[in-house]
């Protein structure tokens, strides 16, 4: 489903929203409205059909039910208010918000031949280096990079990243990202990104004697879940992600390219109710 950055009308993103869920699960418009916490079964249906509105406090509601968080979370508070405005200028206060924020957290879905940036690591890392390092020569850039890359692979890459629309040359001769966060379709992501993560887990494993303690962060929790515990567990990983894409995306610059990897993975094989029973009553 696209992202609510992508409207302009407030209802017909949650009419959206509500049908992908409705094909991707169990989902009614009482399941709906329960998420947001409504004592009214057909309350959500109610907006979308514009036979009602959303207060302040039910702005943050329906924020909730859609699990909308970040810079995300305030499109919509604002998308609510350029809907429902009855002042032209609270609507063009409102509208303006909307598009500062769309360009500041503009996200790009890779699909067809734009796949091919991740196809290596070192595409996504020169798209978040070149423009920290204006008028830098493809040999300096290399070095930036360890000296993994060299002069002319740097030169290769960053001459597709611009062909490809991911950066843009200023007159300036500086590179500037053409989108803020890049997401790649579904369909197209376990061929491609099942190697960008081994790649990214073995630099983690090389990070842990490269780096100082405050320059790198590694935690973990080992943990007996179950099948609920799990989904709800993803479902915190996911807000949490688009939380750090939102302060990562809010302002221009840096002066160091960071990986964060999210892992969560079994550690031990499933074990079945019926066979713990089993060796109790033995």
């Amino acid at each position: 489903m696209k992202s609510v950055i992508e409207y302009e009308d407030y209802r017909s993103f949650m009419n959206d929203y509500y049908q992908w869920k409705k094909r991707t699960s169990v989902f009614s418009w009482r399941d709906f409205a329960k998420k947001g916490g409504f004592t009214s079964p057909n309350y959500m249906k109610l907006v979308c059909e514009g036979k009602s509105g959303l207060s302040k406090n039910g702005i943050e509601r329906v924020a909730d039910a859609m699990d909308l968080v970040g810079a995300e979370r305030e499109y919509f508070r604002q998308l609510v208010k350029f809907g429902q405005a009855k002042r032209d200028a609270d609507r063009k206060a409102a509208y303006t918000e909307m598009k500062e924020i769309a360009c500041a957290h503009k996200v790009r879905i890779l699909e067809g031949e734009s796949v091919s940036f991740y196809e290596s690591w070192k595409y996504p890392v020169l798209r978040e280096l070149a423009p920290m390092m204006p008028r830098a020569n493809p040999l300096d850039v290399a070095k930036a990079c360890g000296g993994v890359f060299s002069a002319e692979e740097v030169r290769n890459a960053l001459a597709f990243l611009t062909r490809a629309k991911f950066l843009k040359k200023t007159a300036d001769d500086e590179y500037e990202q053409v989108d803020r966060s890049l997401q790649m379709s579904v369909a197209a992501m376990p061929m491609l990104v099942r190697q960008m993560h081994k790649d990214m887990a073995d630099f983690a494993k090389e990070a842990i004697e490269k780096y100082p303690i405050d320059e790198r962060n590694f935690t973990g929790i080992t943990m007996g879940i179950d099948d609920d515990d799990y989904a709800e567990i993803l479902k915190e990983l996911e807000n949490c992600r688009k939380r750090i894409i939102s302060i990562a995306t809010a302002k221009k610059g840096g002066n160091r390219v960071y990986r964060l990897n999210l892992q969560m993975f079994p550690l031990t094989e499933k074990i079945e109710k019926n066979e713990t029973s089993l060796k109790k009553g033995a």
